[in-house]
């Protein structure tokens, strides 16, 4: 049986037509991007995570000569939310790679950590994917990018064997 999966997003043509909230997150992100540690790739990438609090939290992409040992921004940013303020509850994020002409999507690996924040806090985390002087997407929840996800269901003890 074929089934389809379809995604739900937004999309704006600029920052401006975001609610200042959404473009303070955008332009932190933007902000972080500017500190980001890429001399490999040379590609920079910022994230900023807001809290239930209106706690704003930045990251951006760490890399390193063993190149797969980096982190992406939006890991750092957060990791460092979840480890400086545990508890509170994540109610956005936003990307922002300066280099890039088009709004970024997070990469699979990072998908699945926000999608692990927003299940285990239940309740979405809206994303905001920018670019600089072009178009911003939104998707409502992280679940929205990673529809066939691993979970801690993937992990019970009692799944049956299959024979």
């Amino acid at each position: 049986m074929k089934q389809q999966s379809h995604i739900t997003y937004e999309t704006f043509p600029d920052w401006e037509a975001l609610s200042p909230e959404e473009r303070q997150l955008l332009q932190e992100a933007l902000t972080a991007a500017g500190k980001a540690y890429a001399p490999y790739s040379g590609f920079a990438v910022g994230a900023c995570v807001r809290l239930e609090d209106g706690t704003l939290v930045r990251g951006n992409n760490q890399e390193n000569a063993s190149y797969p040992q980096g982190l992406c921004a939006e890991r750092v940013a957060l990791f460092a939310a979840s480890a400086i303020h545990p508890g509170k509850r994540i109610t956005g994020i936003a990307l922002v790679a300066p280099a890039s002409p088009t709004p970024l999507s997070p990469c699979g690996g990072c998908r699945q950590v926000l999608l692990e924040y927003e299940q285990r806090q239940q309740s979405p985390i809206p994303v905001l994917m920018g670019s600089v002087n072009g178009p911003v997407l939104r998707v409502a929840q992280a679940a929205d990018l990673l529809p066939f996800c691993f979970s801690k269901e993937n992990l019970t003890a009692d799944a049956p064997e299959r024979q």
